[in-house]
């Protein structure tokens, strides 16, 4: 610690500290650290093929199944299921109606050439060649709904839109010599980036499915947001059409209070089958890097959902304090989480939250128990 964070006393972690947003599922060799560890629940994260399993079978083990945590000692975890934005070129979209011929021959080259910018060209097939064969995303779906089953607390999630990533080049003999494997298979793991990326329009078929997901399952969200603010708040927004917020005057509030409810008309007494719906009732943009300009959309009075914020010492504040900062100023006090975003448990992510948890602290002008505690 800094002497800035020094002054603001020793950490109230008997409190309770929430990861709202991680990845030690990435290096399954310090998973038994989470016991140890001082921060008391982490929200896992899978992302692509080889984390799905993963993320069950920790949770199998060290995962909440109930909103009650039994005792301040334990350590558990919520797992959240879904397919990251950069994985979402290893998808093709069947859902809706699409009509494909996946048995033609060259239905994997085709696929690559539909989703990928820029456009592959002829010489770019060898490359093609080495990505995996890909998979139908309603199959995905299919097998994320049961996990989701399986764990009544677990999320969607990470899911998202990323306008900067690249698709790493391909595995060599060279680099495969070199390959660190602690690390799960899948990620980008130290290669380059090749030239292509993944058009946005595919990511935000791979985006609704998961968003509509979350809404018949009733779960929240874990949403992966980099150079698209507008855009993600246009996919999710699709998403709860017609379901919108009656946005009332202060005229209009004030003459409706003045109306006492009928002592047997329950405001939250939903039927069963109203309570599915095509959108998420609760959605993380998690690390997130937006201006605050962009808070006023998700803030609306009309926003059916619940929206929260998460942040990360990694990603915010290593990167641009002072665009965070202002956010973090901005936003209501109910509104901010926080997490690690790290893909290693133990010291160093406890070490983490305590540090994005002192960094607000000291932004919103909270003691540490408040800030904790809020």
């Amino acid at each position: 610690m800094d002497s800035r964070h020094a002054a603001q006393g020793d950490f109230p972690w008997h409190i309770g500290v929430y990861d709202a947003h991680c990845h030690p599922t990435d290096t399954m060799k310090l998973i038994p650290c989470i016991s140890e560890m001082k921060t008391r629940i982490l929200t896992v994260m899978a992302t692509r093929e080889q984390d799905q399993d993963l993320v069950d079978n920790v949770a199998s083990k060290i995962g909440i199944t109930s909103s009650e945590i039994e005792t301040q000692s334990d350590r558990y975890i919520i797992p959240s299921f879904g397919w990251h934005p950069w994985f979402s070129y290893q998808m093709y979209d069947d859902t809706e109606g699409n009509t494909l011929d996946t048995e033609a021959r060259d239905f994997k080259t085709r696929h690559y050439q539909s989703v990928l910018q820029p456009t592959p060209k002829t010489e770019d097939i060898p490359f093609l060649e080495t990505l995996p064969e890909p998979r139908p995303l309603s199959v995905f779906i299919c097998q994320t709904k049961a996990y989701l089953e399986k764990y009544p607390l677990a999320l969607v999630g990470e899911i998202g839109l990323d306008k900067t990533f690249r698709i790493p080049v391909p595995w060599t003999s060279n680099l495969e010599e070199s390959r660190d494997t602690t690390l799960t298979y899948g990620g980008r793991e130290g290669r380059h980036l090749s030239r292509f990326g993944v058009r946005v329009e595919h990511q935000a078929a791979i985006l609704k499915a998961q968003l509509r997901l979350g809404g018949e399952m009733d779960r929240a969200v874990s949403v992966h947001d980099v150079g698209c603010h507008g855009k993600i708040f246009e996919v999710i927004q699709e998403t709860w059409k017609g379901f919108e917020k009656e946005v009332l005057s202060s005229k209009e509030r004030k003459k409706i209070a003045k109306v006492p409810l009928p002592v047997d008309d329950d405001p939250f007494d939903e039927p069963e089958q109203s309570k599915a719906k095509p959108f998420p009732p609760r959605i993380c943009l998690h690390s997130y890097s937006g201006l605050p300009a962009h808070l006023k959309t998700f803030l609306h009075g009309s926003v059916p959902a619940d929206i929260f914020f998460s942040f990360s010492s990694a990603i915010n504040m290593d990167n641009g304090r002072a665009k965070a900062e202002q956010v973090i100023k901005a936003l209501p006090d109910d509104k901010i989480l926080i997490e690690s975003d790290l893909h290693i448990a133990g010291d160093e992510m406890d070490r983490r939250m305590e540090e994005i948890c002192r960094e607000i602290c000291e932004i919103k002008g909270w003691s540490l128990a408040d800030g904790v505690t809020q």
